[in-house]
């Protein structure tokens, strides 16, 4: 089932791709403006609970979604989708619970734990949903559009600039990571749009927006890593930089990160298997 024309789809207009990006620049603004003029807000958790808890939301609904275009039979369609709910569920109240409990608070002379928190739960993410017929299946039935357009959640890493605003941390970290999530935010709406259009050059567009996505996130956990208390750091000594290894901060690098990851390689295993369908 085929979920994306590439064919000689209209581009979308200037004036519509334009008015989404617009869209997701006010929308970042406001939420860093927001955190800026109530600074007790981030730290109170109840941001990082009711947005955390939406994306998971929607992300077990657009598999739902995704499954009812396959043509499982209800059984299969229901255990499919507990079969990835159910683990992504205690994954996120494990890492919940571990973040709470201070397990992440980085320390000199300690290697840091977030990167064992991003990594592992993306291997074996990656080794058990490629392998998958039923995902597979589920993503060719799904429209393309969904898995671009869900990030545009991506906007809110403009927190990070708040925290170096606040002296929480390094210049370094926070300008590359959150510049770069909320671009790749800002940048899902209309690379979605294009995908939906069928226009040529969708599939590659929203390839690269991958891409970058993901080259974002490898900017920012090496620039975490490094500028973090603890044996790897280079620069930024003088600064508290706990309040990344600290909840509720902390849930962003290790659980936002890594399932943005693996949405990111689920999207690119769409895009190219809508590709080879079409001979591109």
């Amino acid at each position: 089932m085929s979920t994306l024309s590439t064919g000689s789809g209209a581009e979308p207009s200037q004036t519509a791709t334009a008015g989404l990006s617009v869209l997701g620049t006010a929308l970042a603004l406001v939420w860093v403006a927001i955190n800026l003029a109530f600074p007790g807000l981030a730290p109170s958790g109840i941001p990082l609970t009711v947005t955390r808890l939406a994306i998971h939301a929607a992300i077990l609904a657009g598999l739902w979604f995704g499954l009812l275009r396959t043509d499982f039979s209800a059984s299969k369609r229901v255990i499919v989708w507990l079969a990835v709910a159910i683990p992504f569920t205690l994954w996120l109240a494990l890492v919940w619970n571990l973040a709470a409990s201070g397990i992440f608070q980085p320390g000199a002379g300690r290697l840091p734990k977030l990167p064992i928190a991003i990594f592992a739960p993306v291997v074996i993410g990656l080794f058990v949903l490629l392998r998958s017929k039923s995902i597979a299946a589920v993503l060719d039935a799904t429209p393309a559009t969904w898995l671009v357009a869900l990030q545009a959640y991506r906007i809110l890493g403009g927190i990070f600039i708040v925290y170096w605003v606040h002296g929480t941390a390094a210049g370094l970290f926070a300008w590359t990571a959150g510049i770069g999530d909320v671009l790749t935010g800002i940048m899902a709406l209309p690379a979605a749009l294009q995908l939906a259009s069928g226009s040529d050059g969708a599939r590659r567009a929203a390839i690269a927006w991958n891409i970058f996505g993901l080259a974002d996130f490898a900017v920012a956990v090496t620039m975490g890593v490094l500028s973090g208390p603890g044996p790897l750091q280079i620069f930024g000594p003088d600064i508290p930089i706990a309040v990344l290894g600290s909840y509720p901060a902390v849930m962003t690098p290790a659980f936002t990160v890594p399932s943005s990851i693996l949405l990111h390689a689920l999207s690119i295993w769409q895009l190219k298997r809508m590709g080879r369908r079409a001979g591109q």
